[in-house]
């Protein structure tokens, strides 16, 4: 059953540009405020938790329990974001984000932090980015029309990655001038969030579901999306894309480690994909708005194969510098016709859970990336272990290629025609 929450007469007027949509903005803003305050506070755990500690293992351990919150809260996530009123469950995750950071905040000056507060912090923090995810994904398709969600896509891509380029440098900065200043960066961030959505004015929710038992809303998500060809396709190939993205970067950080490179080239090597990723955002907009989802997508992961195969064939420093940002170029834009078609097409009442399940992709190749990648580098070294990762990418490509719903999907003007019921 599905309660209506809102009525045509409240859908965004199309002529109106996503700078002037003020719904749009604030939520916009919010978000970007959060990510990054989020992120600062996460680069400065580990450093402050082997200081706490003095220890690798627990400092690791403590940032590991971190980020179990949000494998544990994703699948309940997307079903309250289909339950409630949107607007509510991001305020009140920001809320609780920022009085979470507050305690390590003030636990810090008053010199009474523990690595375990820490964790819990950590894991708290983790839970609300599972919550914000699938609810700020309908409120966004509630205040934006279908014709513009690419370009709203393209800019979301920009903004994350302009968190990945900055978030560590401002982190390092604000940890090197006082260990508890990441923390005020998160409290301020999750606290402009919750005033940001706040003062949005429009309606969050389209239709919403009747409250029923969670658990039957959860197997209502798992069949839905179990049963779209396109869905089932994407969750193994996201999760294998992931999986060798992230192992990637592993693999050439701990090579570089290995022989001796200076740190600070290192951060050059990740800072050069973060440039390209912003670079790549910028034009994500007008390749989404003229170019079919599955021709770029081949395109993207062709470029990885080029750019890894060339790595794989030269395995010095400044060729992974050139590569990575070579072949990374193009994934916003893939990001962004991909995560803007979906919004498109799912129910507006079956988002949250969508949304929620998709993401599991990513949740489930972050902590297996790093095991895989110093497992093949230990055992095979640099030159093999790139070259698996030429033939994973090489098999995705042809997968992609031979996914027929995928290859199917048009330019943005066509999506809302696909929308499901």
């Amino acid at each position: 059953m599905i309660a209506e929450t809102r009525t045509a007469e409240t859908e965004p007027a199309p002529e109106v540009p996503l700078r002037r949509n003020r719904a749009y903005l604030l939520l916009t803003t919010g978000r970007f405020a959060q990510a990054i305050g989020a992120g600062v506070g996460t680069f400065a755990v580990p450093l402050l938790a082997f200081g706490l500690t003095g220890s690798v293992a627990q400092a690791g351990l403590i940032s590991g329990i971190g980020q179990v919150g949000a494998l544990v809260a994703t699948l309940p996530a997307g079903v309250v974001a289909d339950r409630v009123d949107r607007r509510r469950l991001l305020v009140l995750a920001a809320a609780t984000g920022t009085a979470l950071w507050a305690t390590a905040l003030v636990a810090g000056i008053a010199g009474a932090l523990s690595g375990w507060h820490l964790a819990a912090v950590l894991f708290g923090s983790s839970m609300v980015s599972a919550f914000v995810n699938p609810a700020s994904g309908g409120a966004l398709r509630a205040v934006v029309p279908p014709a513009q969600m690419a370009n709203a896509m393209a800019v979301n891509q920009g903004r994350m990655a302009a968190v990945g380029l900055f978030a560590g440098p401002i982190g390092g900065l604000l940890y090197g001038m006082a260990h508890v200043l990441p923390f005020v960066a998160s409290v301020v961030g999750h606290a402009i969030e919750a005033v940001a959505v706040s003062l949005v004015r429009e309606p969050l929710n389209r239709e919403r579901t009747e409250l029923s038992h969670p658990l039957a809303d959860l197997r209502e998500g798992l069949r839905f999306v179990g049963a779209v060809p396109l869905f089932r396709a994407v969750l193994v190939l996201i999760t294998l894309l992931n999986l060798t993205a992230i192992a990637l970067v592993v693999v050439i950080n701990l090579e570089l480690v290995r022989t001796g490179t200076d740190p600070r080239l290192i951060g050059l090597v990740d800072a050069c994909a973060g440039i390209s990723m912003l670079v790549g955002a910028v034009v994500a907009g007008p390749i989404v708005q003229r170019t079919r989802v599955g021709r770029f997508g081949l395109l993207t992961i062709g470029l990885l194969v080029v750019a890894l195969a060339v790595m794989a064939l030269v395995p010095t420093y400044w060729v992974f510098v050139a590569m990575l940002a070579f072949g990374v170029f193009l994934y916003p834009a893939l990001n962004a016709g991909f995560t803007g078609y979906l919004t498109v097409i799912v129910p507006d009442r079956m988002m949250g859970r969508a949304t929620s399940l998709l993401g599991l992709t990513g949740l489930i190749a972050a902590p297996a990336a790093p095991v895989l990648g110093s497992a093949l580098l230990e055992g095979f070294g640099i030159g093999t272990s790139l070259w698996v990762m030429v033939g994973a990418m090489a098999c995705v490509l042809l997968a992609l290629g031979c996914t027929r719903p995928l290859m199917r999907i048009g330019t943005p003007d066509t999506w809302a025609a696909d929308a499901l019921e």
